[in-house]
């Protein structure tokens, strides 16, 4: 890209360029995590959500299966009263003989159920406390994620102005550079970015730690615009080298 004549381009305006791409680079960076960040904080809503229904749910099948048992027993236990009024008309010792064991049978089996339900009931207040707890988590990741999500968007509404001081500031610098380059310049510019510009390390170029020809040293110090022979970056002398 490098002109057979190059063009004479002030050290300080490479810099110059150079920082205010930079800080774009680093704004946009920013401005593009905003989302993420976003998404990322209303995920642990949804993660509490999600397990204020789980909670919620086991509940109301333990309440489902206590009603079941429940009206199990109750109907058992009323055959059982039927049971002990036929045993009072029995008709003869073979007809006590069989209610008797039939009651004994049906009175275990509503021990067992009570035991049963005794047990579910028991789940169930541990249940009922675990869905208080887990709506109380809940109620706290919505309050974080209501302070994290007016943090984010603050930040990025600062992000929004630095970045459009900083796209004006770059218009204003664009405007100092040479009019024969300036196409070129821009060309590199919007497919690179920030690394469309490399300042010289030592005698190497920053950007791909090339070692520069003597020639190239010169140019530089001669301010003219200088391309790294390897990599072609927009190189430029640091602040510690004087021009």
């Amino acid at each position: 890209m490098a002109a057979s004549s190059p063009t004479e381009v002030s050290t300080p305006l490479l810099r110059r360029l150079h920082r205010i791409l930079q800080q774009q680079a680093d704004l946009q960076g920013q401005a593009r995590r905003g989302p993420m960040q976003l998404k990322a904080v209303g995920a642990a809503v949804v993660a509490a959500e999600t397990e204020v229904s789980q909670a919620a749910t086991a509940l109301k099948k333990a309440r489902m299966v206590s009603d079941e048992k429940q009206l199990q027993l109750q109907t058992r236990e009323a055959h059982v009263a039927d049971l002990n009024r036929k045993l009072n008309e029995a008709a003869s010792n073979k007809e006590f003989t069989l209610l008797k064991e039939q009651i004994a049978a049906d009175e275990q089996a509503n021990s067992v159920q009570s035991d049963e339900i005794f047990e579910i009931l028991e789940r169930i207040d541990t249940l009922t406390g675990l869905v208080k707890e887990k709506e109380g988590l809940l109620a706290e990741a919505q309050a974080e994620n209501e302070k994290r999500v007016a943090e984010i968007k603050q930040r990025q509404e600062r992000v929004a102005a630095d970045l459009a001081r900083v796209e004006i500031q770059l218009e204003e610098a664009e405007t100092e550079i040479p009019s024969v380059v300036k196409a070129d310049w821009k060309r590199l510019i919007e497919a690179r970015g920030e690394e469309a510009f490399a300042p010289i390390e030592g005698e190497s170029c920053g950007g791909c730690s090339q070692t520069l020809t003597t020639q190239v040293a010169s140019l530089l110090m001669l301010s003219k615009l200088t391309y790294c022979p390897n990599c072609n970056c927009i190189l430029y002398l640091p602040e510690d080298r004087s021009v």
